[in-house]
């Protein structure tokens, strides 16, 4: 099973694709997201955003500015501020 996974700028959908798992840097702590993970609402906070397509491959890492991340049955979608593709 993947995550359906977005990532939404104010100019632009960077990202949409299924991934294994994404860590977020959120205000209270980085968190990962699976798929099935529990509804959520969290703020973002200035920091590096962690795409992998398994339990050890990292496929992308994107600098957030920081924004709100949002988990529900759909999958994982973060409006970000801005992003910048490492």
């Amino acid at each position: 099973m993947a995550l359906h996974f977005e990532l939404v700028t104010p100019e632009k959908l960077v990202r949409s694709e299924d991934v294994y798992m994404v860590v977020v840097p959120g205000t209270e702590g980085d968190f990962g997201v699976l798929q099935g993970h529990a509804p959520v609402m969290a703020v973002i906070r200035p920091g590096e955003l962690t795409v992998y397509s398994n339990a050890t491959t990292v496929t992308a890492r994107i600098a957030l500015d920081g924004g709100f991340a949002e988990v529900n049955e759909q999958g994982l979608t973060v409006l970000a501020e801005s992003a910048t593709i490492a």
